[in-house]
């Protein structure tokens, strides 16, 4: 039963905003938002869950084997007092020289283990990262999806996450190695000589003032380097998916300049980021140098007026190059801290995404078996606050009937279904299964007794068999045949070399359109679910194909309640009901004769051929 309501104005269905269309570089998700570099690293920190006691290991054995690298170049130069002293003896020279072996031994293989502790640490992130954004994915309305170009989501799960699994590798087991080489040895040089000391830490500070000016200027374009990165993935994904319709209709001069604009960008920004901070460890090395000449001339002096032992010089030259090295390097290393922070924030952005209602709010139950009765009781719904779509949708399918929903583009019918299957959730009103609130229910439920065959035919990498059990994983050969059969699936099937095992590769590109869509229907065939969604189902099949494809769905539709697209108006003539919408609202319901009859919308599209496209 429908109740249309002709006092409200009828408002133009509104596409999805974003969808399929072209976004600038501001518009991919968090692309316009200040990075917060911080709450990344406070983010990779909580992400490492129980891995963090491992660090603690790891900055054990760290500061063990820091601790005997600085100690090396003190015993060193006892060593060469050792040599020049009037008291030399081979015996206590040798004694010293294996103690300073046996001090750098401890030092590597203590070196090993934290690298390796390291190394599982950040492997481990790596896989839970990927393995969150994958069930982040599943979580999503798929609104978010709509208002966003999949190349770019794409880029946030494979290229930044491993930007951040890279540069973590190379950093994590050094930079912790290189604060305490800083802090140990400038601890021994101010015990050796505090005027020697002093020269080292003025050193340092002029390097920390360069690394930071020269961090300020190239973190925003790091930023920008891993956002255009994921506008030009987004590009090369839909160049790539539409290679067909570019070529028919000549636009590969328009996506070549498009791209070619956003590599242009890409470019600029991963030029301005790695200049600035390739300046950083030259930059750092000038300093170094000049402190190294400053610390040799003063430390000469010292020694030649009895201030410093000649070994002590030499362990002191040795700490200003190991002391220089680390500032050096953590200067470099800046950098990438920086490009993994800005992928990490993206990451993060992702895993941040609003996401569906909980799947277990509800505590209905459907009771068993389904009889399939849906009804939409006032239901209002709108994509955008701003942009009305179904303002008051009234709509009642009994059992076994078959509703078929016509109208022109963008009236609506996709997203009539696509609340049903609680693709979106309704902002006012009911839908019901066998007077139950969907809301209710759990998605797995509503969802698990009603099987959808879209427009547009997905296979994946596999065999005939497992793409057309994909609902029902557990199915038979002989179950998979028998559904093959019933929509004449198995005739081209068994042309094939190896049959049901023949394996599909790219989305089932050695098909054709027709085969792929009867795959899919064998699929809806196979779940045998009591109530049946077919959108447009069967707009890419010839018309002997579709004449077959009818017959084995009349069939299928005994006793189930099925939701019919049509495209072509001459396959519904013979529905229960026929449900014509416009604008968001249901204007005409009946049957063929009597809408006929009525010679209004329906009676138009009976004269204009189909109802156009998906909307």
């Amino acid at each position: 039963m429908i109740r249309m309501d002709d006092s409200r104005p009828a408002v133009a269905s509104q596409p999805i905003p974003g969808l399929r269309g072209h976004r600038g570089p501001g518009a991919a998700l968090g692309g316009g938002k200040p990075k917060d570099t911080r709450n990344a690293a406070l983010a990779l920190w909580r992400a490492l869950g129980t891995s963090r006691r491992i660090l603690i290991g790891t900055v054990l054995l760290t500061i063990g084997s820091v601790t005997a690298s600085t100690v090396g170049p003190w015993q060193l130069g006892k060593a060469t007092d050792l040599l020049v002293s009037d008291g030399f003896s081979n015996a206590a020279l040798v004694r010293q020289l294996m103690i300073v072996a046996a001090i750098y031994l401890v030092a590597a293989l203590l070196n090993l283990a934290q690298a390796r502790l390291i190394n599982e640490v950040v492997q481990k992130l790596g896989r839970d990262l990927r393995g969150r954004s994958q069930a982040k994915l599943s979580r999503v309305p798929l609104s978010w999806f709509d208002a966003r170009p999949r190349g770019e989501v794409l880029s946030r799960f494979t290229n930044d996450i491993d930007n951040v699994i890279q540069n973590l590798q190379q950093i994590a087991s050094q930079v912790l190695m290189m604060l305490l080489t800083v802090v140990g040895v400038l601890t021994i040089m101010v015990v050796l000589s505090l005027p020697l000391a002093i020269v080292a830490v003025t050193a340092i500070a002029v390097s920390l003032a360069l690394t930071r000016l020269l961090t300020r200027a190239s973190g925003p374009q790091f930023t920008a380097q891993w956002r255009e990165t994921g506008n030009l993935n987004a590009t090369v994904e839909e160049s790539f998916t539409g290679q067909t319709l570019i070529r028919v209709f000549g636009a590969r001069g328009r996506i070549e300049a498009r791209f070619s604009d956003q590599n242009a960008a890409l470019t600029k920004a991963s030029r301005s980021a790695q200049v600035l901070a390739s300046l950083i460890q030259p930059a750092t090395m000038v300093v170094t140098n000049v402190a190294y000449v400053a610390v040799v001339v003063a430390g000469a002096f010292r020694v030649l007026a009895g201030g410093l032992s000649l070994g002590e010089l030499q362990a002191f030259i040795q700490y200003i190059r190991q002391i220089g090295q680390p500032v050096s390097q953590l200067g470099s290393m800046v950098a990438q801290v920086q490009s993994a922070l800005a992928s990490a924030e993206r990451v993060f952005e992702l895993l941040d995404a609003p996401e569906m209602s909980s799947e277990d709010a509800g505590e209905g139950r459907l009771e068993r078996p389904v009889a399939g009765h849906v009804a939409f009781e006032h239901v209002r719904f709108r994509y955008q606050p701003d942009q009305p779509l179904f303002e008051d949708v009234n709509l009642e399918a009994q059992p076994g009937q078959m509703i078929a929903i016509v109208g022109p583009t963008g009236a609506g019918k996709t997203t009539l279904v696509n609340l049903l299957m609680r693709f979106y959730e309704i902002d006012h009103g009911t839908i019901r299964l066998d007077g139950i609130d969907i809301r209710d229910l759990t998605r797995s439920d509503l969802r698990g007794v009603i099987a959808m065959v879209l427009q547009d035919a997905w296979l994946f990498t596999g065999t005939i068999h497992d793409n057309i059990a994909y609902g029902r994983r557990e199915s038979s050969r002989q179950d998979v045949v028998a559904a093959a059969q019933r929509c004449h699936v198995d005739d081209f099937v068994r042309t094939l070399p190896l049959g049901y095992d023949t394996v599909l590769e790219n989305a089932g590109a050695s098909l054709s359109q027709g085969q792929r869509q009867l795959m899919t229907i064998a699929r809806a065939f196979l779940l045998d679910t009591p109530i049946l969604i077919l959108d447009e189902a069967t707009s890419s099949v010839d018309t002997r194909t579709e004449m077959l494809i009818q017959k084995a769905m009349s069939e299928l539709r005994r006793g189930r309640t099925s939701f019919v697209i049509a495209h072509r108006l001459s396959t519904i003539r013979d529905a229960d009901l026929i449900v014509y919408m416009e604008a968001g609202n249901v204007r005409e319901t009946g049957t063929h004769g009597a809408l006929m009859a009525l010679k209004g919308g329906y009676w138009t599209l009976q004269h204009g051929g189909t109802t156009g496209e998906q909307s």
